[in-house]
């Protein structure tokens, strides 16, 4: 539907989203080690396998084989997160994870950020293995993440004009909460509509939902919903200004009376 590219909306909590850019290092990097970097391509089906969510396995329906089994019961809920089918697959959520996640991380704080991001993750993941317990297909990518991103700065900043791309050719500044809002709506609009497609509706209703919730707890107290109040960001300083040795202005200038008691 549209594609963000920039919002003019400055940090002011912290000085670099050091968060948000090691999340896309990191998933930028277990691309290209399970992808473009991997070989034999066996090895990177077993690790999309091995870190995948597969709803079956995690509602014991299924067992994985023993040689497939890389991480802990469980730890399958995030680590899908950090993978990737394709550049384009990954370029899209890295994209959006960019433009809104270091607002979304400037008004948590790095630590909550992090554990917010994650928990965004493991709710899509949920929600998408709740949808068809039996599944067997693996569940790959950052969009459950994601979709919890955008649904908080959807709180947060509605107002702040976004920069997109509509319609993949039409570059539009628009308020935050007209793209945001459609973009969600058409989330659980598609879960309903298309629920079999190869594209995870319901991993994107689960992070739209927790991060709806998340971004209430877990934002700094000092924090509003809606764009309510302007803070000011740490850039920028406030200076007391000294007055200038020169005459009043024009409007407030003050005349000599005239021998006729009249101001010259």
């Amino acid at each position: 539907m549209f594609i963000p590219l920039h919002d003019a909306n400055s940090l002011k909590h912290i000085k670099v989203q050091y968060v948000t850019i090691s999340l896309i290092i990191v998933n930028v990097a277990m691309w290209l080690l399970t992808g473009p970097l991997m070989v034999p391509e066996a090895f990177s089906n077993a690790t999309i396998l091995g870190l995948g969510y597969i709803p079956a396995i995690a509602f014991e329906h299924a067992q994985l084989t023993p040689e497939l089994v890389l991480v802990p019961d469980g730890a399958t809920y995030v680590t899908y997160a950090f993978l990737h089918g394709d550049f384009w697959h990954l370029a899209g959520n890295m994209l959006f994870l960019w433009v809104f996640g270091d607002n979304v991380e400037d008004a948590l704080g790095h630590v909550r950020y992090l554990i917010f991001y994650l928990l965004c993750a493991a709710a899509g993941a949920l929600t998408h293995g709740l949808a068809n317990t039996a599944s067997e297909a693996p569940l790959i990518g950052a969009s459950g993440a994601i979709s919890g991103v955008v649904a908080a700065y959807f709180l947060l900043h509605p107002k702040v004009r976004v920069w997109v791309l509509v319609l993949f050719r039409i570059p539009l500044p628009l308020p935050a909460f007209i793209p945001l809002a459609l973009w969600i709506g058409q989330q659980f609009f598609m879960l309903v509509a298309d629920p079999e497609s190869g594209v995870s509706w319901g991993a994107h209703v689960g992070g739209i939902i927790a991060g709806l919730v998340l971004v209430v707890i877990l934002r700094r107290r000092d924090v509003p919903l809606f764009d309510r109040t302007i803070v000011t960001p740490r850039a920028v300083q406030h200076v007391e200004a000294t007055p200038a040795m020169s005459s009043p202005m024009p409007a407030e200038r003050t005349r000599k009376p005239t021998p006729w008691g009249r101001p010259s």
